[in-house]
């Protein structure tokens, strides 16, 4: 059951999650593909839309 995550409203109009999932240093090692795959899956379950993949 996703969870409501709150949302802030950009100039534009268009509503952002406050919060959302970084993705620094993943893909760097290939043993742990599966575990990070499947901590962004859930995140995208639990209602955090936001996947943030800027590199450092």
């Amino acid at each position: 059951m996703p969870s409501t995550v709150r949302t802030l409203k950009l100039p534009s109009g268009e509503a952002v999650p406050v919060l959302g999932q970084g993705t620094w240093k993943m893909g760097e090692d290939r043993r742990r593909r599966a575990d990070e795959v499947t901590a962004l899956k859930l995140g995208l379950d639990l209602g955090i839309p936001l996947i943030d993949t800027a590199e450092m």
